[in-house]
Order: C-alpha cells, then structure tokens, then sequence
C-alpha cells in the first residue's frame, strides 16, 4: 500500500527540480503494484521546448520504458497538481488504476475543477482519484513560484 502523503512529500520535492529551467514546479511519481516507484517527472516544457513535457508525461514515459509497455494498467500516478487534459487523458489511455493529487488547477484541471475526464461516465476507462493530498504545501509552491516570476 502506498502512503499518499509520504509519496507527496517525494513528489514535492521532485517539483523543485522544475525551477532551475524556469519551469512550473510539478512533480509526478508512478508507482507499480508492488509500490516501487518506476517512473519521475517534472515539468521540462521550458527546457526541452516541448509543450508535451508535463510532469505527469515524463513520469509515464519514464515507467513506459522501464515496463516495456506503455500499459499501465495497477499502477499509480502522484502529481502534485491536478491534471490538464492532456495529462487526465494521457492518465486514462495508460489504463492507469490510480490517480492522486495534491493542488487543484481552477484554470486548467481536468479532474473536477474545469472538467473531470477521468470520472466521465462515458469514458471507456475509470481511474479512481484522491485528490487533496497535502493540497495546502502543493499549492503553496506554486503560489511562491508565480510571485517570484511577478
């Protein structure tokens, strides 16, 4: 069983990363059945020039590799933010079991703040979520991050 709060605590400290490129601080863990961590990810979009290079894609990519599949069925996403939707739908096309996160995005989160993707009734893949996960400590590194870009 994997402890989300533990879990968020890692995936903060992986969002921090993000900074040194100038980056959105976000920061993805996946994790296998087992609890193991398998894939890392941080926001790369500035570095890389990559629209596409979300925490939550680079973390899926990472553990994509590793498994040798780019099923991901049982396994588990922490982010430290509430998906877009193109993470949410990345998120579901993976058959991922689990998603939780910390922050809410009221401006661009796909999982109950503007839209909810992956509760979709009509979606061919559920993906059960816990969201709120150290909400205060996530959403306040984003707050010091834009306040410094200001």
């Amino acid at each position: 069983m994997i402890d989300y709060n533990k879990a968020m605590i890692e995936a903060l400290e992986v969002a921090q990363a993000a900074t040194a490129s100038g980056d959105v601080p976000v920061g993805a863990l996946v994790f296998n059945e087992d609890g193991a961590i398998v894939g890392v990810g941080h926001n790369l979009r500035e570095r890389d020039c990559d629209p596409t290079a979300h925490a939550e894609i680079v973390a899926m990519r990472e553990a994509s590799l590793k498994n040798g599949t780019w099923r991901l069925d049982g396994h588990t996403i922490v982010v430290t933010l509430e998906p877009c939707a193109m993470c949410a739908g990345a998120i579901a096309q993976a058959r991922m079991k689990t998603l939780v996160f910390g922050a809410w995005d009221e401006k661009a989160g796909a999982v109950g703040s503007v839209w909810d993707v992956l509760r979709d009734p009509r979606a061919p893949h559920q993906v059960e979520v816990v969201s709120g996960i150290m909400e205060s400590e996530a959403a306040g590194l984003l707050k010091d991050f834009f306040q410094q870009q200001r």
